[in-house]
């Protein structure tokens, strides 16, 4: 008896890509929620960091990091009180990582010493005042210079920002322009979590490769 070979009908396939369709969807807008999620922690890192040092500054008249009666906490590294973060945004025994000692032993933040915590994308989040050095901050706030700037006041900044989280977190603060207003970005190109900002504010790019470092005045 001869067999006969039997493939599918037009609807079973159209079914099967109906699934496929479904799955595939269900899929993207998860990733899309992931991606969401991520956005909003990042700005609400910025904003509460931005919240707790000024109540900081309410409740000690000095800024954390800086502040030159930081040991009524034993242990803790008083600063100069001149009103400036010393140092670069991740370097160690300086005012720029002190800030989150003193935020933490007073219970503005989860306590995790002179450390940078971390933002939702594995990336660090430091403050500095300008270019870190203490002395005269290099560049000006201002829109209107041939090559776009950094901030001359005290900042904040979080790292390893992959381009659509970089560009929704700096639209949602501000203009999305990365080269101007008081969010402004610097592209990763030495690995994650650089040493130091740069001097000149960068445009974004959204080739899906990129990372960036924001920053913000505080």
């Amino acid at each position: 008896m001869k067999k006969s070979n039997q493939g599918f009908t037009l609807v079973e396939i159209a079914i099967v890509l109906v699934i496929i369709g479904l799955l595939l969807g269900g899929i993207l807008k998860g990733q899309e929620m992931i991606t969401q999620a991520k956005i909003k922690n990042v700005i609400a890192d910025v904003s509460g960091v931005s919240a707790a040092m000024y109540g900081y500054q309410d409740r000690y008249k000095a800024l954390p990091g800086d502040d030159k009666n930081a040991t009524r906490w034993t242990g803790a590294t008083a600063g100069n009180g001149d009103g400036i973060i010393v140092g670069k945004w991740t370097e160690a025994a300086k005012e720029s990582l002190e800030y989150w000692d003193h935020l933490g032993r007073a219970g503005f933040i989860s306590s995790g010493g002179a450390a940078n915590p971390f933002n939702a994308v594995s990336g660090k989040i430091g403050v500095q005042t300008g270019d870190g050095s203490g002395t005269t901050p290099a560049g000006i706030l201002s829109d209107g210079l041939a090559t776009p700037t950094k901030f001359s006041a005290l900042i904040m900044c979080t790292a390893n920002l992959p381009d659509k989280i970089a560009i929704s977190v700096d639209a949602q603060m501000d203009d999305g322009n990365g080269q101007k207003g008081n969010v402004r970005s610097m592209k990763q190109t030495t690995g994650p979590n650089p040493t130091d900002i740069a001097a000149t504010a960068d445009a974004y790019s959204e080739d899906g490769v990129s990372t960036y470092v924001v920053c913000r005045q505080l």
